[in-house]
């Protein structure tokens, strides 16, 4: 059977390409300890791939084939919704500490302690959310064809608290702290650079591209989440919660939404195909504001040159660099053994000189 999308697999390449661009840079932020930008990374990456996998699986079908994988991405598509903007708050946080911090020097009980809060925002939040979802979870997922597996949403008044409420909150939250941090940037402006030098896990043109990437977040996420919420629920008529056994009767059903189905509204089909694209254009717009970096160039070179090395290959400037050793140990080379020949000659003279 033809897949009903007529351009597939055009958005599982993009899909799967936003994944690989999202983690390229993981490593060196890993190693500068951005735990807010880490997680960005790993929440988008994470959102791409599982739409990449689902959009090959469900390219031409809505059935049930593999329910238990549905069970996990599900879940993970659901906590990545939460997390991305979540890992926003955690970069405008540090941030905005940097730029208003009274002290130039940051210890490394400093930096562990900023760890540990960025990880309970930006991991420890959606698992929250996604507990708090069990309670207004009507059935087991839902499967759309083109889209895949997407978690189940009762729309009752505790799901806009419990659940669809996060992303525009923390969008909010993350606003607030953008500004302030733009306002405290430009009043302490030349202290700014002598924050920045203490400071080893970031530079000043790091911070700017952080600065534009939250940003840029915050811009999308506010008027998009709510844009969302509201193609989600257009049309759906709000119900009463009765109780946990009325929202949860007949729990392990599954609901198959075919193309043909979802595809007869402008409002659905607007709503699966923002949901499909966003984090893939969220991948590109990181991958453009990091991936050609400076520090993301060594990094390129580094790696190019590792995998290039036992194959015989060897940087130029590193060619250079032992030729001028050989030339080094030539010449000093022949400057022992003219220092000998001179030793010898002399010791010869004076032997000359005694025995006359």
């Amino acid at each position: 059977m033809p897949p009903s999308d007529p351009t597939f697999p055009f958005f599982s390449t993009f899909a799967f390409l936003g994944f690989v661009l999202s983690v390229i840079p993981l490593p060196w932020h890993f190693q500068a300890w951005n735990s807010g930008t880490c997680a960005f990374m790993l929440w988008v990456g994470s959102f791409c791939l599982v739409l990449s996998i689902n959009s090959l699986i469900w390219a031409d079908n809505a059935l049930n084939t593999v329910p238990v994988w549905c069970d996990i991405s599900s879940q993970i598509l659901a906590g990545a919704g939460v997390g991305i903007p979540a890992s926003t708050l955690c970069i405008t946080r540090r941030l905005y500490r940097l730029t208003s911090t009274q002290t130039v020097s940051i210890t490394r009980d400093d930096k562990r302690r900023a760890i540990y809060e960025d990880l309970a925002i930006a991991v420890g939040l959606p698992i929250l959310v996604l507990i708090l979802h069990i309670i207004v979870q009507p059935h087991r997922f839902d499967i759309i064809e083109e889209y895949g597996c997407s978690v189940a949403t009762y729309n009752t008044l505790p799901s806009y608290f419990l659940f669809y409420m996060w992303p525009v909150l923390l969008g909010l939250v993350s606003f607030v702290f953008s500004s302030l941090t733009l306002r405290t940037f430009y009043m302490r402006r030349i202290q700014f650079n002598q924050i920045l030098s203490a400071n080893t896990s970031i530079n000043p043109s790091r911070y700017l591209r952080l600065m534009l990437l939250a940003l840029i977040d915050i811009m999308c996420t506010i008027p998009l989440g709510i844009y969302i919420i509201y193609l989600e629920l257009q049309g759906v008529p709000l119900q009463p919660w009765i109780s946990w056994d009325d929202t949860h009767f007949d729990f392990g059903r599954v609901v198959l939404v075919p193309a043909a189905v979802w595809r007869t509204s402008s409002t659905s089909i607007a709503s699966v195909q923002i949901n499909r694209w966003l984090p893939v254009v969220c991948a590109f717009i990181f991958f453009a504001l990091f991936g050609f970096a400076e520090e993301a160039m060594k990094n390129y070179k580094r790696a190019f040159w590792f995998l290039a090395r036992p194959l015989g290959f060897r940087p130029s400037a590193e060619r250079g660099s032992r030729n001028s050793q050989k030339k080094g140990n030539m010449f000093a080379g022949y400057v022992v053994i003219l220092t000998l020949h001179f030793a010898r000659s002399m010791l010869t003279l004076s032997l000359a000189v005694l025995i006359v």
